[in-house]
Formats: C-alpha cells, sequence, structure tokens
C-alpha cells in the first residue's frame, strides 16, 4: 500500500488540499518547510469555524505558499447565528480565501442535530454559487443526505473532503463533477474500499490530502501528521492505478489548480 518512504523531487508542486496547521504542534512555518522539501508547495489551511478560519487567513497572510478557507464544521452547525455567517461571508472576500467550507454533514458523532447541519450545508452551497467558489465538504456517515442537499442546492463546484465512500459513491460523485481528495486513511490495511474507489474514477477528478495532523498514513500512525506526508497517499493511489507516485502527485496538483483556481 504505496512505497514505505515515497520520495518526490523539491520542484515537484504537489498540493495538500487540506491541512489544519492551526491545530499541529509545530509552528506553521516548520511545517511548510517540511512539505516543501518533499515537493509540496502549495497547502490549503482548512478553518472549521470563525475563529480558525480567521487562523488559517492570518497564516495564508504571513506563510508563502499557504492559502486559506472560510466555513463551520457540521460539528458547530449549532453555533452558527447571524455573527457567524457575516463574519465568515466577510472572509470568503479575501482572494486568499481559495474556498468555502469546511462544511457538511456528520452523522457519526452528531455534535449538532441534523436540521442544524443540514441548515449550515445549504448556506455553504449558496456562499459557493455567489462567490464562485468550491465547497470543501466533510461527509461522515451521511451520503445520501449530503447528495441530496448538493443536488437540490445545485451544487456543482465541490470538493468531498477525506473520502470515505465506496465506488459507487465515488463513481456518482465523479459523475457530477465533484473532486475526490484522498487521506492518509487511504493506506490502512482495512480501507481496500478507499483503494479502490481511487482506481475507479476518472483521474482528473482525484485530489490528495493530509488533514493534518489527523490521519497520519499507516507507517507513521500514532503520531502527529504534517503536510509532508501526502506523499504517502500519493504513493498510495499510485499503487491502486498502477502507475508512480511522481505521475500522480503532477496529476493532482494539476487537479487542485483546477478545483481551488486561487491556489495559482
Amino acid at each position: 500500500m504505496g512505497a514505505s518512504n515515497p520520495e518526490l523531487a523539491v520542484d515537484a508542486g504537489g498540493v495538500d488540499t487540506h491541512c489544519h496547521l492551526f491545530l499541529m504542534q509545530v509552528e506553521p512555518s516548520v511545517a511548510v518547510e517540511a512539505a516543501r522539501r518533499v515537493g509540496v508547495d502549495r497547502l490549503i489551511c482548512v478553518g472549521v469555524d470563525v475563529e480558525t478560519s480567521v487562523r488559517s487567513l492570518e497564516i495564508a497572510d504571513t506563510v508563502a505558499g499557504v492559502f486559506a478557507t472560510a466555513g463551520m464544521h457540521p460539528h458547530d452547525a449549532s453555533s452558527f447565528d447571524a455573527a457567524a455567517s457575516a463574519r465568515l461571508e466577510e472572509l470568503l472576500h479575501d482572494p486568499r480565501v481559495v474556498a468555502v467550507g469546511e462544511c457538511g454533514l456528520d452523522y457519526f458523532r452528531m455534535h449538532s442535530p441534523a436540521d442544524a447541519q443540514h441548515r449550515v450545508l445549504r448556506a455553504h452551497a449558496g456562499w459557493s454559487k455567489e462567490s464562485g467558489k468550491p465547497m470543501v465538504v466533510h461527509v461522515r456517515d451521511a451520503w445520501p443526505d449530503v447528495l441530496r442537499i448538493l443536488d437540490e442546492e445545485s451544487a456543482d463546484r465541490v470538493v468531498i473532503h477525506c473520502f470515505s465512500g465506496d465506488v459507487e459513491v465515488a463513481r456518482e460523485c465523479a459523475g457530477r463533477g465533484y473532486h475526490l481528495s484522498f487521506a492518509g486513511n487511504i493506506t490502512y490495511p482495512k480501507n481496500v474500499h478507499l483503494r479502490e474507489a481511487a482506481a475507479a474514477v476518472d483521474a482528473a477528478r482525484l485530489l490528495i490530502e493530509t488533514d493534518s495532523p489527523f490521519l497520519a498514513p499507516q507507517v507513521l500512525r500514532g503520531r502527529e501528521n504534517g503536510p509532508h506526508n501526502v506523499v504517502h497517499t500519493a504513493a498510495a493511489i499510485a499503487d491502486a492505478r498502477g502507475t508512480d507516485v511522481a505521475t500522480i502527485v503532477e496529476l493532482t496538483a494539476a487537479n487542485a489548480r483546477a478545483a481551488f483556481p486561487g491556489i495559482r
């Protein structure tokens, strides 16, 4: 499941499309430099509420190669009020904020009731259409409702973060024109369905991410994850598709620039 120590040239131009630098133990600049050393030169730091969306933009403003998002995670949907809505909308006007989210539905932990999660997801879909920026969508145990709401809201610029579905779901998402972003859990031995999904869809729909500091790849499980480890995800996809790591990094970097035009 991927090379145990995949390496890339420093100028490989890889993109980690989803990380949370504000949650890491190391300073953002240190994490970004480690990523650059393995050929990853663009990172999207993803906000999960108002405070972390502001922090993501601050990091993007001070560390080269970092871009931000602004949104409200489904866990915090209950705290989404007029003030939060106004501040997130304000942040979305900044050109270094390249996406709307992290938003979505999470029925596994249910930290917020389903109706609140639905309301917030619909609000993000509206912002995406207004701003022209893609949605970064979190899905856990909620595929039917997520796909229904996105369809009802005519959402077409969608990145499914940390894709967790099977081949059937992957093909449905890809058929709608969504991008599927795979994380370090694709390297876990039990997650055969993720590797099958990554192998089944059109290559133009594939993205890679780390979700740092979460979801460290199998060879590093139990440790803090970092953006530099996105090469392990690329290696797992390369194995699944019968190609090499550099090809997947180049491909997903091009896809990332199509999915997130603000990072070019």
